[in-house]
């Protein structure tokens, strides 16, 4: 899934390459994926695009005349710029929005299950919407003070709490694995359990890791912008390999639809945890 690095970076460059543009017209080839009707798409039609911006997880491209698209990549979405139009028939198109001159801001999904999603609303509404209202600060570019965030968590895991977006919102599988490896916390550490060291460590490490992971966007892509972009990771999905800090092999907890990496000598104290059950061990 699309995390808060790689949406900002896709907000900055559409916005760059968008702001001032006007809607020629705009449809949901994938009908499943539009979850409101008043109004109606083709209200965009003749209206300038005014900002593409991120929140959390979610695009937001405002129009003039208060309508603003609200987007979520979900886990295969991606929201491209293209100079030719598609098809309407293109299985993969989820929203189609035409640009003077040819263009087309093209929601795409891949595979099956068909998640991502689109609301139009009302601008001043977007804040008040369910997936809006419903999160909790933003994890860039100043978070919150960890501790107190995390006191009410209980006996929630660290790699659970930074993940839900109510909690802290922007971070997701890839770069919490990241963040605990570069603050040298379990991920299976509680939420309500860190000390004031742990806690300056861990704010530091997301600011540092998701800051990093854009800056490091910003000098390698340009539009277009890949369907998979170039994540600098140093531990998720490295299983098997050596630590970049330390050497010892990074190890992996094998979940139903996702893995959790981390480095045992660095994180764990030395322990290594091969299965989901066991994880309670780990505090």
């Amino acid at each position: 899934m699309p995390e808060l690095p790689e949406v900002e970076i896709t907000a900055r460059r559409i916005d760059a390459a968008l702001r001032g543009a006007t809607i020629e017209s705009a449809m949901a080839p994938g009908i499943n994926a539009l979850k409101t009707f008043d109004p109606p798409l083709d209200a965009l039609a003749g209206r300038a695009i005014t900002a593409v911006r991120r929140r959390g997880k979610h695009l937001v491209v405002d129009a003039s005349g208060d309508l603003s698209l609200l987007i979520h990549l979900m886990s295969a979405g991606r929201l491209q710029l293209y100079d030719r139009r598609a098809s309407i028939k293109d299985r993969t198109s989820r929203l189609l929005v035409r640009i003077e001159g040819d263009r087309e801001l093209r929601l795409r999904e891949f595979g099956t299950k068909q998640r991502a999603w689109v609301k139009l609303l009302a601008t001043d509404a977007v804040e008040q919407d369910d997936a809006i209202a419903a999160l909790g600060p933003e994890a860039w570019p100043e978070p919150p003070e960890m501790q107190q965030l995390l006191a009410g968590q209980g006996a929630r895991p660290l790699h659970a709490v930074l993940r839900d977006q109510h909690v802290i919102t922007g971070i997701g599988r890839s770069w919490v694995d990241e963040i605990l490896w570069t603050a040298r916390l379990s991920p299976f550490k509680r939420g309500d359990d860190l000390d004031a060291r742990e806690a300056t460590a861990l704010r530091e490490a997301i600011v540092t890791r998701l800051g990093g992971a854009i800056e490091h966007y910003e000098g390698v892509l340009q539009l277009p912008l890949p369907d998979k972009l170039p994540l600098p990771l140093e531990v998720h999905r490295r299983q098997g390999e050596p630590c970049p800090r330390c050497g010892a092999t990074i190890e992996a907890v094998h979940y139903e639809d996702y893995v959790l990496c981390y480095c045992p000598q660095d994180q764990t104290g030395g322990r290594v945890l091969k299965d989901r059950r066991l994880s309670r061990l780990l505090k």
